[in-house]
């Protein structure tokens, strides 16, 4: 496939947070849309086995939109007490917090939808972790470098896609490359190998497309089985190779079922040595999803919901969703982060939303309440 190369430099982040400012002041004065007005169900409680919140970040700052969206999670291989959670605004940008839920970092610029990351990409001055989200407002994906040192975020490009609007993505490696998915409003799947390009700058080679018949956005690759899973949000949950031929999907968890009430969110992955996990979110009834993946094929083992806990809220209406297994800075076992529909403690009085953020919940609790 022919490679595409085209991006938007580090200099124009000063230009994006005051478009972002005007974007406010002009807000104030026109309808919201689709994408500012949540399509959840607006339950006040999950129906899953009860999981207490451990902790929550801040609400995010696009005010009374529908704008929290995606987080993912990264903890340094050497030193698992240090690490950032890294949390979509999908008006805005990208928030970075710590793993007890402080903001550390807020990195303005487009409309960043879902967000994931690899350890291990080739940086300028070593290895850094590369981190992508899909970004309707630039009509592409923008790709980011944060330091292993020093945690900090840093804009690196955007790479434009041919996709209606870019919607769902995630990362992968396979090998030495490094594998990003993109999908779209309209069901088209693109997958692409990101390398660094001429003048240093981010640059994308097509793998392979494919299409599902409706809607999808959830994404996750598991790299050790060459597996990658794709929610279609009102039919299920997909699975397919994660290699570079035909792609055959097998849908191995429909909607609405039992399992999953449409809208199907975001989708997650968690592995405990050799046993790894499939999380999903279900949003119609503001609860989770997991099964046991690493066998031959899924086995369900029921769904969860947050309840209110460590100082935070429960959780409804939930989006995105992030795991990651093994210690991660307070938590021995794993961390679970999701976005909250309505964040309850933060909500401001008159607005047409209430204010959004992102949960944290200990895998530990997952995994009592779910006898795994």
């Amino acid at each position: 496939m022919q490679s595409v190369i085209s991006v938007v430099s580090n200099s124009t982040t000063r230009a994006w947070a005051i478009a972002i400012a005007l974007g406010f002041l002009i807000g104030a004065c026109t309808t919201l849309g689709a994408e500012d007005v949540s399509d959840s169900a607006k339950l006040t409680m999950g129906v899953g086995t009860p999981v207490p919140a451990a902790g929550e970040t801040p609400s995010v700052g696009t005010g009374s939109r529908d704008a929290a969206d995606d987080p993912e999670i990264w903890v340094d291989p050497a030193d698992p007490t240090r690490g950032v959670i890294i949390g979509t605004d999908k008006q805005a940008g990208l928030y970075v917090y710590g793993l007890d839920g402080r903001q550390m970092q807020y990195v303005p610029g487009g409309k960043p939808n879902n967000v994931d990351l690899r350890g291990g990409f080739p940086g300028p001055k070593g290895p850094v972790v590369l981190v992508a989200a899909s970004d309707r407002g630039r009509a592409g994906a923008a790709l980011y470098r944060l330091d292993p040192a020093t945690l900090k975020l840093a804009f690196w490009g955007v790479v434009k896609l041919d996709l209606v609007e870019p919607y769902g993505l995630c990362l992968a490696k396979r090998g030495e490359t490094f594998v990003m998915v993109v999908n779209s409003t309209d069901g088209q799947v693109r997958q692409y190998a990101v390398t660094t390009g001429p003048r240093g700058r981010p640059a994308i080679k097509e793998e392979r497309r494919f299409a599902l018949a409706t809607q999808p956005e959830g994404c996750v690759a598991d790299e050790a089985a060459g597996r990658l899973y794709i929610g279609e949000e009102g039919r299920g949950v997909w699975r397919y190779d994660l290699g570079t031929g035909p792609a055959q999907g097998e849908l191995i968890a429909e909607a609405p079922s039992d399992m999953l009430k449409p809208d199907v969110e975001g989708l997650a992955l968690l592995r405990e040595g050799a046993t790894t996990w499939l999380i999903a979110s279900s949003q119609g009834d503001s609860a989770f999803a997991v099964w046991r993946v690493d066998g031959a094929q899924p086995e369900y083992r029921g769904r969860f919901s947050v309840m209110a806990g460590g100082g935070a809220d429960n959780v409804t209406g939930t989006d995105g969703v992030a795991a990651l297994g093994g210690r991660v800075g307070a938590f021995p076992e794993g961390l679970v982060v999701m976005q909250d529909d309505v964040e309850e403690t933060g909500a401001g009085a008159g607005g047409p939303r209430a204010l959004q953020n992102f949960k944290l919940v200990d895998w530990r609790e997952v995994k009592k309440a779910l006898g795994l």
